[in-house]
């Protein structure tokens, strides 16, 4: 029996599904990309080339739905970590991209620097409850140069050895990418076949399919390089003042690019991933913390399964800057709404102060709370032998089933969630160990875990070519 969550009615995603088509016809999008018009037109979208519209017919959209692969594998360097897509699994994401990093102790905060990225990507790297990257801090101190791209690259395959979900910035580091891809996982065919990385792309809400980053994509095609897409539209700024409004938005400009990249390269696999999100109404500035981003979670994920297509979506945000009590509860409520849906990726550990910053503390926090909305999902088991009624009978009243078989077998079976992070002995113990805070206990996980992971190390020829490459990226900077 598991927890399962509804906030959509089967009418209201139909609802949904038919107003989007509605708009797109009527409206369209305006696609800021020639090449990507071209393929529209092609595709048989009427396109106004003057102003960048495209209007997307009914059928193309039927087609490009019935195109898209939708049950899939993301590879991982790592042995035993490829991730079943569309198959009942949920797996955790880091969030992304902060601005800045606080120190929680001192109050401290200043902009993301490559140090404060490659801390952050060996602790993801580290947790078992963490499946897929996604950068969490911002790199202040990085060039826009080639061959620093090529750094950056490099250095997070030789730190992050699972299934690495990102996009390129301009369509001039494509090939680089490419290149750095092919070294680290083989061949195209190793790379359409394996799909170790994934591409996010995000909209111009509203109704915005933009340049740099799609074009980029564009450059990639026949890689069969998964695509999640992800619209962003903001309740009462860049989308109407209403919940489901804001979901019809980001189902509108998920579809339209779901057209383009299905006419581009048909059956590329496809993750439908809106995160609507909202203003505060009395002061105008986006709100990451409020429940009702658990809720846009949750229909993200049930309009995902109307279309039979694999889900990304937002939880575990938070208004607060640094970890402490609001942290917590925002986090937590707007986490398990999200993941009572049971998306195949969920967002993600350790910002706060609506994803402007990065805490290290926080990734810690906040992988216990992935841990416990698991176990809030999984519910509980009516197999025959859970019922345990013949022990119930056994023992009688007045007894106890401390020293039942049955007992030891389910402590040992997942009956129970043991807690991995805070404290949850008796006050005697609280006062022995020093009575420690959990900011105290998660800042020594973290030293933990960067003074011993040792990241999965790359072959030496790899590492040798991916010098190589940064040399030749260096060498080209005038080109």
């Amino acid at each position: 029996m598991e927890t399962k969550l509804q906030v959509l009615s089967e009418d209201e995603k139909a609802q949904i599904h038919e107003r989007s088509l509605k708009i797109l016809a009527n409206t369209g999008m305006r696609v800021r990309i020639k090449k990507g018009r071209d393929i529209l037109k092609k595709a048989g979208a009427e396109v106004t080339e003057i102003e960048k519209i495209v209007r997307f017919p009914r059928q193309l959209i039927e087609d490009s739905l019935e195109l898209t692969t939708k049950k899939f594998t993301l590879g991982a360097r790592r042995e035993g970590w490829d991730l079943e897509i569309n198959a009942g699994n949920c797996y955790f994401c880091g969030d992304g991209e902060a601005a800045n990093v606080v120190d929680p102790m001192t109050g401290e905060r200043r902009p993301g620097t490559f140090d404060d990225w490659l801390k952050a990507t060996k602790i993801l790297d580290y947790a078992d409850d963490l499946s897929v990257y996604w950068p969490l801090v911002s790199r202040s101190d990085l060039g826009k140069e080639k061959h620093d791209f090529v750094r950056f690259r490099s250095t997070l395959h030789r730190n992050f050895s699972k299934h690495v979900n990102d996009a390129v910035e301009h369509p001039r580091e494509a090939p680089w990418f490419l290149e750095i891809i092919q070294t680290i996982f083989g061949d195209k065919d190793s790379i359409r076949k394996k799909h170790p990385v994934s591409y996010l792309l995000n909209s111009q809400s509203p109704l915005i399919i933009e340049d740099q980053y799609s074009e980029a994509y564009l450059e990639m095609l026949g890689y069969d390089i998964p695509v999640a897409v992800m619209p962003m539209p903001m309740m009462g700024a860049s989308s109407p003042a209403s919940m489901i409004s804001t979901i019809l938005m980001g189902n509108c400009e998920v579809l339209g690019y779901l057209c383009l990249i299905q006419a581009a390269a048909p059956g590329t696999p496809f993750l439908y991933a809106p995160v609507p999100i909202l203003i505060d109404p009395r002061h105008g500035r986006y709100t990451g913390g409020s429940v009702e981003i658990g809720l846009f979670g949750a229909a993200v994920t049930e309009m995902a399964r109307y279309y039979g297509l694999p889900a990304m979506a937002a939880g575990c945000g938070s208004d607060q800057h640094f970890p402490d009590i609001q942290t917590g509860y925002e986090k937590a409520t707007n986490g398990l709404l999200t993941a009572l849906s049971w998306p195949d990726i969920l967002l993600g550990p350790g910002l706060t102060a609506n994803q402007l910053d990065m805490c290290l503390e926080q990734i810690i926090i906040d992988l216990e709370v992935f841990r416990l909305n698991k176990k809030a999902r999984q519910g509980y088991s009516t197999s025959d032998e859970k019922w345990l009624d013949d022990i119930i009978e056994k023992v009688g009243p007045g007894g106890n089933f401390i020293g039942e078989k049955s007992t030891r077998a389910n402590a040992r079976k997942g009956e129970w969630y043991y807690p991995q992070f805070g404290m949850h002995d008796s006050f005697e113990e609280w006062d022995r160990a020093g009575r420690p805070q959990l900011l105290d206990t998660a800042r020594a996980e973290v030293e933990r875990i960067l003074a011993t992971h040792e990241p999965l190390p790359l072959d030496e020829d790899v590492e040798r070519e991916l010098k190589s490459i940064e040399r030749k990226a260096r060498e080209s900077l005038g080109d």
